[in-house]
């Protein structure tokens, strides 16, 4: 929200809003949001959540996909003061999706995007048991399709940390077994070895964590962290090649 900049009272267009994890602070500043999403289930949370903040007036919800045609169910050409995509761009159309972001705003874009592995994997961990880790560039992409398009783009990184936790040895395994693909399945006698390493008690635990629902006994004695790219962009006046 920092990075955003807006200007008091700008209205946003919040594309992949799940939840509403950023819409309803927005919303609380005195921002008018369309929060845009393509599941029917994170709407109905948002939905609770409008509801119980008294959102109403300022939040407007919208059931769409990148892959929609905008044209009929997006929200119309310079319908907002800014567009962005916060860890949501998810479309085989990356080029069509910032050009849909880009053609919403009158004066601010920006997406994030992850810049080193996938929020999913604990970089850490899978170096040390030695297990191989495909990095996305994404964000790569995205800034050189900016620069064709003729934007501007500026970057900002910044980290995002997050603590694993779980109850037992076995259960720690079990979840971060999830991470063991694409080759790396024979690696799950290191990963237990690692965790029965470093796993240490948890001294918040049984606190509600990052989503509700209350941590773990234990955690790794390292905090996960992911590296995030913040795009930001004015949008490209008509006619720009």
């Amino acid at each position: 929200m920092k990075l955003l900049a807006l200007k008091p009272g700008e209205s946003v267009l919040d594309m992949g809003c799940g939840a509403g994890s950023i819409a309803i602070p927005l919303a609380q500043a005195g921002h008018p949001v369309i929060a845009a999403d393509f599941s029917p289930a994170m709407l109905g949370t948002l939905d609770a959540g409008i509801e119980y903040y008294g959102l109403e007036d300022r939040i407007t919800p919208l059931e769409l996909a990148w892959d929609d045609d905008w044209d009929l169910v997006g929200p119309v050409a310079k319908a907002v003061d800014a567009a962005f995509a916060s860890r949501s761009v998810t479309t085989t159309n990356l080029k069509g999706a910032l050009a849909k972001l880009d053609r919403t705003a009158r004066r601010r874009c920006a997406v994030t995007m992850v810049a080193n592995s996938s929020p999913r994997y604990d970089l850490h961990l899978m170096n040390a048991i030695g297990a191989s880790v495909t990095c996305s560039n994404g964000f790569v992409y995205a800034f050189n399709i900016l620069i064709q398009m003729g934007a501007l783009p500026q970057v900002t990184y910044f980290e995002s940390p997050r603590r694993d936790t779980f109850d037992s040895l076995e259960a720690g395994v079990a979840d971060f077994s999830r991470m063991l693909e694409h080759g790396n399945e024979d690696k799950i006698d290191r990963l237990r070895d690692y965790v029965a390493q470093h796993m240490i008690e948890n001294p918040h635990a049984g606190e509600p964590g990052s989503k509700g629902v209350p941590q773990g006994r234990y955690m790794l004695d390292h905090v996960r962290k992911v590296r995030w790219a913040f795009i930001a962009w004015e949008p490209v006046p008509s006619g720009s090649p």
